[in-house]
């Protein structure tokens, strides 16, 4: 069966040319093509010279977007004892022991990052089929592993982001809200290409970026002139 496209989605397609665009270029016409009936989020899909079938050539890793993410971030937390009254205070939106694992293992997945203290790891262990898949395990990689709590949480909710690139060497990754202004956006995305710089996989070979797109949620795919993005100096973005 042939999917559809809308007569909204064709039309702003008609807007984009087959180009790399100049990074600031990009932004402003995703912009005007988040013409959805929602908040859009602005999302890069990034193709990295990689094959993450071998593990030295994997990434996966945060990011910390000086502009935020402009989301409602909901962080639960599964520790022990004065940990979870600190998860309480920190502003964590669930937060419990033992009795938090058996309410995610009964299916309540009401939160986007999940913290856990190392000291419970071997019972949230049992939670990998359910919380892998969705990108939801906690790990020290991903800074969600951790004794320190309240920092955890303080990031999250402030625009820190665990990405990692898919089995194809695609990384999908939103940086912001289409409503930001252009300027918020390149700051965002400038963060996230140093980061994936930064954290290059020691395996990789060759070519390491290939293609960067962005778009809104509901909008078109825009190359990016990753070149132009590499070049721009961090302050100019």
């Amino acid at each position: 069966m042939v999917k559809k496209v809308s007569k909204r989605l064709q039309e702003l397609k008609q807007k984009v040319e087959e180009r790399p665009y100049q990074p600031l270029e990009a932004l402003q016409l995703l912009k005007e093509t988040a013409t959805a009936k929602f908040s859009e989020s602005a999302e890069a899909h990034i193709r990295l010279g990689i094959d993450p079938k071998y593990t030295d050539q994997q990434l996966r890793t945060t990011v910390a977007l000086p502009k935020g993410t402009g989301q409602v971030v909901r962080v639960a937390v599964i520790a022990r004892g004065e940990k979870v009254t600190e998860a309480s205070s920190s502003g964590a939106d669930i937060y419990g022991s033992e009795e938090l694992i058996d309410q995610i293992q009964k299916g309540m997945m009401d939160f986007d990052v999940l913290v856990a203290t190392p000291d419970v790891m071997p019972q949230v262990a049992r939670l990998g089929k359910l919380l892998g898949p969705r990108g939801l395990m906690p790990s020290p990689k991903g800074g969600t592993v951790t004794f320190d709590v309240a920092q955890a949480i303080s990031e999250f909710k402030a625009g820190k982001l665990e990405f990692r690139a898919d089995r194809t060497g695609i990384v999908h990754v939103l940086f912001g809200k289409a409503s930001f202004s252009p300027e918020d956006l390149l700051t965002n995305l400038k963060t996230l290409q140093e980061t994936i710089d930064r954290n290059r996989p020691s395996g990789a070979k060759g070519r390491f970026w290939r293609t960067m797109y962005v778009s809104a949620t509901m909008g078109p795919s825009i190359e990016v002139d990753i070149n132009a993005l590499r070049d721009l100096k961090a302050d100019a973005a």
